[in-house]
């Protein structure tokens, strides 16, 4: 059974080809997926990693290695979390909107 595996503190510059290559040492690597920011496009510093087998091994091997200079934090991935999605209707800050906008919220 597959497993994804979460890749923390990776450098700037690492590729998902680096990460397949390191990784592909333990067992059977399906992907790897460095996450970007949404605006900038540059790595936000780390990635997920999906592992056919092996992935217990890549854990115990590479959690606390190094790889381009940065010590990796490697562990099983959790379920992302569900956010609340704003409505846009409760937007706090700006002018005139609540207790925290221009103004404070008071009526004179």
């Amino acid at each position: 059974m597959a497993k994804k595996l979460y890749v923390g503190n990776i450098s700037f510059n690492t590729t998902s080809d680096d990460l397949v290559q390191a990784f592909s040492q333990y067992g059977t690597v399906l992907g790897a997926q460095v996450v970007a920011d949404r605006d900038t496009g540059r790595s936000r510093g780390f990635a997920f990693v999906e592992m056919h087998d092996g992935a217990e091994e890549a854990i115990a091997a590479l959690h606390g290695a190094q790889l381009d200079g940065r010590t990796l934090t490697v562990n099983e991935a959790r379920p992302r979390e569900e956010r609340p999605r704003s409505n846009g209707g409760d937007r706090r800050g700006g002018y005139g909107s609540g207790r925290s906008g221009y103004g404070g919220g008071r009526r004179y």
